[in-house]
């Protein structure tokens, strides 16, 4: 018998349940988005560009530190570690964790480079420009060292690591290989959404959560036209099939937007969970609840197709949002409230 596109309320309650009691390290980039909002009812006269009247602004994680705050939020406890500046953008960056309960001594501020801070400037819900303020080159190998020895002091007891890899020159090969030879040593899931722009060896993870256009960069190969569905998609399952076999992931969950997310495992067929996004205002951020969602599910005794089912309603509800947003258990389970019954089931190769 095929597994369900959903679960039963009391499976995600009991997951949420168990997921209270796990601890999280999250290691990266970490980013601070700032959105401007306003109107534009003219053209400028200096040139064809729009001229947006400003209203308010706001200021909201990003990049790793999205990540933990998607666990928090969904009621575990997550630790940060990464590198901020000493800049007025540290300090919002600061006040946002701490709101939203992120252990933050895990972050190192350093006078070299500049907090990174992504503006984006949005006019009756749609983007219109996004400036990027950030340091990309690696950071100085004393910082590096203090990073991780930060991190490896802190391993004891933890359930899970997630790296949030955004190619802004944190993770490096020689912080993932640490980070590969510590987790293994204590039993730790190790997850990492990756960035192929970087070119770093990812083999041996439990989790890999690239999107289609990451999936076909790390498998070398050309992105072809997707078919309706990813079942019948040769080349999407011609390129897991690559991964798996190059790199070995535990799980390889490769999110396709509009189509849902496709889980492949070694020696299993794939399976393809589709989207539950009821209306979509803002994508930014959803790769971000995904791999914590997975992650948080599976240490709490998740089955991978449970917790691809329980990341997918927790990216459903994110992209009903604007900004790089967060989901509570409270829109979690009403997430499932309506298909609970239902009884769907999945479609299997």
């Amino acid at each position: 018998m095929n597994p369900p596109f959903t679960l039963p309320l009391s499976r995600v309650r009991a997951l949420l349940r168990a997921g209270s009691r796990r601890r999280v390290l999250v290691v990266g980039d970490v980013l601070l988005d700032q959105f401007i909002w306003g109107d534009v009812r003219r053209i400028s006269p200096e040139a064809p560009v729009p001229v947006v009247d400003f209203q308010r602004e706001s200021f909201m994680a990003g990049g790793a530190a999205n990540v933990a705050r998607n666990l928090t939020a969904l009621g575990s406890q997550a630790q940060l570690f990464g590198v901020v500046g000493t800049d007025q953008a540290a300090g919002h960056l600061a006040e946002i964790l701490a709101h939203d309960g992120v252990d933050c001594r895990g972050l190192s501020a350093v006078e070299d480079r500049p907090t990174g801070l992504k503006t984006r400037v949005i006019a009756h819900q749609q983007h219109v420009v996004r400036i990027d303020r950030e340091r990309r080159a690696p950071l100085a190998p004393q910082a590096a060292e203090r990073l991780m020895t930060r991190i490896v002091r802190a391993l004891s007891g933890v359930d899970a690591v997630v790296v949030g890899d955004y190619a802004k020159g944190v993770v490096n090969q020689d912080l993932l290989d640490r980070l590969k030879k510590e987790c293994r040593a204590r039993a730790v899931w190790l997850s990492e959404d990756p960035k192929p722009a970087n070119g770093l060896d990812l083999s041996g993870l439990s989790l890999i959560t690239p999107n289609r256009k990451e999936a076909f960069e790390l498998a070398g190969m050309d992105e072809a036209g997707h078919a309706e569905n990813p079942l019948a998609d040769r080349p999407l399952l011609d390129v897991a099939a690559s991964l798996l076999a190059k790199l070995k992931p535990a799980v390889l969950l490769i999110t396709l937007g509009s189509q849902g997310m496709l889980l492949c495992q070694r020696e299993k067929k794939p399976y393809w969970i589709p989207t539950v996004a009821q209306e979509v205002f803002d994508v930014s951020g959803a790769g971000d609840t995904v791999i914590a969602s997975f992650t948080l599910a599976v240490v709490a005794g998740a089955s991978p197709i449970e917790a691809a089912i329980f990341s997918n309603h927790a990216a459903g509800v994110v992209v009903g949002k604007m900004g790089t947003a967060t989901v509570t258990p409270d829109e979690l389970l009403r997430s499932f409230a309506p298909t609970a019954s239902s009884a769907r089931r999945r479609t299997r190769l």
